[in-house]
């Protein structure tokens, strides 16, 4: 039997490449060339390499630190990017993803300093990611934190076509002494809330759900605004409070801070309060957002499982001692927050629930 030549039909696959099994190494590297100048807007003191190392690399001397601790957080955006592939609409997820990383690092009074992102996909869309890290390095410079890497991996076979996740890694710092743990908390401090601007990026799961038993596209206007299609409405980013909280964190006044995601006000806010204390809520001292309304209607949510699946319309809750809360409340007002004073903190009875949210069983029904 004669050999089979390599021009023989039965010789067999050859002369495959990695292009040819889905993943394109030009199309990254075109990619990363696209948004190095994202990354350089994004740029501060300490920042010590660019893009397309093996590591990056940052310095906290040159950030201004003298005894620093480091904070580090990692999250991502969830189902949400399942809208925003729906609607082809991703300009606005990477602010989510940054916003996620960097109000959680604030909380424990650590200043943002850098952040790497992760964007997995089946096959790179160029125009998507660049959207997608666009808006990333648009809630860097939100937040004054430096976009100095990240990952891209094509993954064929593992997601679907046109399908992506992300996740955002940052690294923050404060100096030692200036540390928040809830710690300073006491019976009698007031609380301040922060207004969000939507449902952020919690919850998109029901979110979802009630949208399919509403029947109405993402592509219809919003009905609870009208100026807006659903998509757009329930895009809407994840807002960054760094830098009003930082002005806050300043004058030294701020005993406690609670980043209000998964698990809603009722599983976020004891994460800063000692066992015997608790909190008490006034329903009515912030306006519930139409967001929040026409997805409690439309669903038929129970006010109990809206305090805790979303943020109902309070994106960050700060602690502060009775005398200080309207010298803290202007510094918020100042820097364009939407604040309320809306509770206290009390002393925590036998068997209590930490947080008590007073009326809402009605306003939220």
């Amino acid at each position: 039997m004669a050999q089979d030549t390599p021009d023989t039909p039965n010789s067999g696959p050859s002369g495959l490449d990695y292009k040819q099994s889905g993943v394109d190494i030009a199309a990254g590297n075109a990619l990363v060339d696209d948004i190095k100048p994202l990354a350089k807007a994004t740029s501060r003191p300490g920042v010590m390499s660019g893009l397309g190392g093996f590591g990056a690399l940052f310095d906290l001397k040159a950030a201004g630190f003298k005894d620093p601790v480091l904070v580090a957080g990692t999250d991502g955006v969830g189902t949400k990017l399942l809208i925003a592939n729906q609607t082809n609409n991703h300009h606005s997820v990477g602010i989510d993803l940054v916003a996620m990383c960097v109000n959680d690092l604030i909380v424990q009074g650590a200043i943002p300093l850098f952040f790497l992102d992760y964007f997995a996909t089946s096959k790179l869309d160029n125009d998507q990611a660049r959207d997608v890290i666009s808006g990333i390095a648009n809630g860097c410079e939100q937040s004054g934190c430096a976009l100095i890497g990240g990952e891209t991996a094509e993954m064929p076979g593992l997601y679907r076509p046109g399908d992506y996740d992300l996740a955002g890694f940052c690294v923050g710092a404060a100096e030692r002494e200036r540390i928040i743990q809830g710690t300073s908390v006491k019976a009698g401090d007031k609380i301040l809330g922060l207004g969000s601007s939507g449902v952020h990026s919690n919850g998109f799961s029901l979110v979802r759900k009630v949208v399919d038993l509403s029947g109405v596209d993402y592509f219809d206007p919003a009905p609870f605004d009208g100026d807006k299609t659903l998509g757009d409405a329930l895009l809407e980013p994840t807002r960054i409070y760094v830098k009003s909280c930082i002005k806050a964190l300043e004058t030294g006044a701020v005993h406690g801070l609670a980043h209000i995601t998964g698990g809603g006000l009722l599983e976020n806010i004891p994460r800063i309060l000692a066992n015997d204390l608790a909190v008490e809520l006034k329903s009515d001292s912030w306006p519930l957002l139409p967001v929040f309304k026409w997805l409690a209607e439309t669903g038929g949510i129970a006010p109990d499982d809206m305090a805790l699946t979303f943020n109902c319309g309070i994106g960050m809750v700060v602690i502060v001692d009775d005398q200080d809360e309207q010298r803290i409340k202007s510094i918020f007002d100042d820097h364009g927050e939407q604040v309320y004073s809306i509770g206290t903190v009390t002393e925590r009875k036998h068997g209590q629930s930490q947080v008590l949210i007073d009326g809402f069983q009605a306003k939220w029904a």
